[in-house]
Formats: C-alpha cells, structure tokens, sequence
C-alpha cells in the first residue's frame, strides 16, 4: 500500500522517455511527481520547492546521479534519494548507498518495488 505523499516526487533523467513513464506510474498510484531532465535543471528549481523524494538516473551528461547526491549534501539538501540504473556496474550500488542513497534499482524497474521504495524513502 502507497502512503500519501504530502508533497511531490522529483524523477531526474534524461531520457525524456523514463520520465513520461515513472511519472506516468506516479500518477496512477495517486503520488504527484515533478521531471526534470537533468541534475543543474533539478539544484534550479529546488529554491521553488523540495521533494519529498528524489529519483535520480545515475548515468546522466554533466553530473551524474552520484554527483547529485554529493551536491546536495554539499548544499545540505536531505531528500531520501532513489538511485535508478541501467548500468550496474560492480561498486555503484554501494558508492550510492554510501553516499546516502536509500535504494538503488537497476533498470528495467519493477513498478511495484519502486513504489515500496518510495514508501520506505518517505517514511
């Protein structure tokens, strides 16, 4: 069962594609979402609003999902992170819960194991 997320659910990636679709899945399950195709568009617009939980894409152009977390906590942003991958490579799981990832999924993702991190990501 899906909690009720007060907020919103922020999904980086960028591929224009995954975030239709997560948000897609968020939306059927009630949980509001904002996307964002890349890590800087996402550091942007958090003056305007801070996520209840972040999904972030690891390999991504510019900075990657690992490099987002490092920023947030350099600019002491705590949102409970999602690290979601097509690539897994050995050591990046647990680089990303190291740097305080509360899951790490490997793409193809199975909707309902996101939606039971998200629950434990808001708890």
């Amino acid at each position: 069962m899906t909690k009720t997320v007060s907020g919103f659910v922020a999904i980086v990636d960028d591929d224009s594609a995954v975030r239709r679709a997560l948000s897609r899945l968020l939306s059927a399950s009630t949980i509001p979402s904002q996307c964002y195709g890349s890590a800087r568009e996402f550091l942007d617009a958090l003056p305007s609003g801070t996520p209840e939980c972040l999904i972030v894409d690891l390999q991504m152009p510019e900075m990657t999902g690992l490099e987002l977390q490092g920023e947030l906590t350099r600019i002491g942003a705590r949102i409970p992170t999602i690290v979601i991958t097509a690539h897994n490579e050995k050591g990046l799981r647990e680089r990303c819960l190291a740097a305080g990832a509360t899951a790490y999924l490997v793409k193809p993702l199975d909707a309902g194991v996101l939606l039971a991190s998200i629950d434990s990501a808001i708890m």
